[in-house]
């Protein structure tokens, strides 16, 4: 693991940290009122900007003392301080997983560009996670907006993928230059991320006669691909797929619900990406090293 952390000369690697994770406890403050007013069914109630910060139950605004991510739910023991009524641990929760994903970018990938892509990729899996078990909604704002901060970043990245270049080499005689691979790869895992995905619910409809995967879901993966490029794309389609399978018969089991119970796909999609983005490149090295492609 290399920490790079040149930008900040003369200071101790954690003292960086603790203002990377400082700075993710803000971020998530934000992340939160994205989640629980995006998926909102009134236009007018889904604005980020307007209106303040206020308690869910008496409507009180929140004073920017009483607003400190983290400390202050501690601080007011979870009660709003107005009306007393328990504050939902959701916010904290937030926080405190944007922050941790914010501390990982920066000691796995450095203070880069790299971890500032990795970054804002969390920020979209966490709103997009919390949604979908809260509302059952991934927001377009969200997809939409990742699927296009995704093709941007491509022009700045490095190629991570792979694929395009393995591609390239046995098409052209000479290599095309990197943000061309980059681009390359991420419309590669645009369109495996989402094609797979709408061709499972398609084949699912076919059988069963009824929908069986969300447009939501076609559109995050989308997003994904965009971010992850083909290979750790369909690693995360599989992750997801497994967690899903897992989990949901657990959650059948325990809370003795019907197979035909619906569970928030999209939530598994997430978190599998999150996974894939710190610890899939060894796996996918090993496979690529024992199938002979590499």
């Amino acid at each position: 693991m290399t920490i790079s952390f040149s930008s900040f000369p003369g200071l101790p690697p954690g003292v960086v940290l603790t203002m990377v994770f400082i700075f993710g406890l803000l971020i998530g403050s934000f992340l939160n009122v994205c989640i629980r007013r995006l998926p909102a069914e009134q236009p007018e109630e889904r604005s980020i900007v307007h209106p303040r910060s206020h308690c869910p139950h008496c409507k009180a605004p929140i004073d920017w003392y009483d607003n400190i991510p983290l400390l202050s739910y501690l601080l007011l023991a979870g009660k709003c301080r107005s009306c007393k009524m328990p504050i939902s641990a959701l916010y904290p929760v937030v926080e405190l997983i944007t922050a941790l994903l914010f501390l990982a970018s920066a000691a796995v990938f450095g203070l880069t560009f790299i971890a500032l892509k990795w970054t804002i990729f969390a920020c979209l899996m966490i709103v997009l996670v919390f949604t979908d078990i809260i509302a059952r909604i991934l927001p377009d704002p969200i997809t939409f907006g990742g699927l296009a901060a995704g093709l941007v970043l491509a022009f700045f990245s490095v190629p991570e993928d792979g694929a395009a270049a393995w591609l390239s080499r046995r098409l052209f005689d000479f290599p095309p230059p990197a943000p061309v691979l980059s681009l390359a790869d991420t419309l590669f895992g645009a369109a495996l991320g989402g094609g797979l995905l709408w061709l499972v619910g398609e084949v699912y409809f076919k059988m069963r006669g009824r929908e069986g995967m969300g447009f939501g879901d076609v559109k995050m993966m989308t997003l994904v691909g965009a971010f992850l490029g083909p290979q750790r794309t369909f690693l995360t389609i599989l992750v997801g797929s497994l967690l899903g399978s897992i989990l949901g018969l657990l959650f059948i089991l325990v809370r003795r619900k019907g197979a035909d119970y619906e569970l928030p796909f999209g939530s598994f999609l997430g978190i599998a990406a999150l996974l894939v983005v710190f610890f899939g490149t060894p796996v996918l090295e090993w496979y690529l090293r024992i199938s002979g492609i590499r």
